[in-house]
């Protein structure tokens, strides 16, 4: 009997959570995604002092502004983390935009156009690179109109079935919803524990997936965020899983047998109404979990870019 990594890989493509790249190199996944908070930790690892000098040093040359020369090392930096990346994936890398952008439609598009830009300058073609956006009503506009251009977006911090039907009817490339984080919200809230079946993010990531499926929408579902590899069974089938190196590694010293649990339906029906702005807010407003979650991961985000910034005038 295989490892459960190796069985995993068989129905659902497997996408390294890290952006660390010894990690990329020993587990192989299809494709990589990487977030400020992953970016702030890969930053501190020796081996990539030399991609922070490299930024800085073409942030020096492209501005002699201080506070435009962070902005430029910290987009330089995401840019250059992402092509040494795509040396070790067949697939894509996700770079994710500024948190800070997140109501802003259309700096969030700028940003994103001066993301691809960076990664044509460097020889990257943008069918290789996902954009990230948090799943605001202004992130998932943004992404509407990235996908006209060619610009496949991933949509994160995703943690409602509105955010997701919207995300579906924009046409995004591919969404990315939190189980873990899920979870933590209800066990803080209930105070109950939840088995793999009855994981209210599992749950959810299930019921989105069944939705796509049942009416013949293309929007990849992405399951992130994972607790534990109870989680990563019961979503196994879905499209892609995002998953930690330390979850990877649970997985590759597993021997057990893995089935799998999400199967897509043939009976594909149209859809109702498209979801409307205010009907969207409504819907988030709702939901008690998803508006905190939402929110609570874009200041988190904010945070840890801040801190990379900060990191970064230091080496100016």
């Amino acid at each position: 009997m295989s490892n459960k990594l190796f069985q995993l890989k068989e129905f659902t493509t497997i996408v390294a959570d890290t952006g660390d790249i010894t990690a990329i190199k020993e587990y192989r996944p299809e494709d990589a995604t990487t977030n400020p908070s992953l970016m702030l930790k890969a930053a501190q690892i020796p081996e990539y002092a030399p991609f922070i000098d490299q930024a800085i040093e073409w942030a020096k040359e492209k501005s002699d502004n201080k506070a435009q020369q962070i902005i430029d090392a910290g987009d330089k930096l995401a840019v250059i983390v992402g092509t040494e990346i795509l040396k070790y994936v067949p697939g894509r890398i996700s770079t994710e935009v500024d948190a800070r952008l997140s109501y802003d439609k259309e700096a969030t598009v700028e940003k994103a156009r001066r993301i691809i830009k960076l990664y044509e300058d460097a020889g990257i073609s943008k069918d290789r690179v996902l954009i990230k956006a948090a799943s605001t009503w202004e992130g998932i506009k943004a992404a509407e109109e990235l996908e006209k251009e060619g610009i496949n977006c991933n949509l994160t911090l995703l943690f409602s079935f509105a955010q997701a039907q919207a995300c579906a009817e924009a046409g995004v490339y591919l969404i990315s919803p939190f189980v873990g984080r899920i979870l933590d919200w209800y066990k803080k809230s209930t105070g109950e524990d939840y088995t793999s079946e009855t994981d209210p993010g599992v749950v959810s990531v299930a019921e989105i997936y069944d939705y796509y499926k049942k009416h013949g929408y293309k929007t990849i579902v992405m399951g992130a965020s994972f607790r534990n590899i109870g989680e990563i069974e019961q979503l196994s089938g879905c499209d892609r899983l995002t998953i930690s190196p330390a979850l990877l590694e649970e997985l590759k010293k597993d021997d057990g047998k893995l089935e799998r649990k999400l199967v897509p339906t043939t009976d594909v029906t149209p859809a109702g109404a498209a979801i409307t702005e205010e009907a969207f807010r409504w819907a988030l407003n709702e939901d008690a979990m998803a508006t905190e979650k939402l929110a609570e991961g874009i200041r988190n985000f904010a945070v840890d870019q801040r801190k990379l910034e900060a990191l970064l005038e230091t080496k100016l």
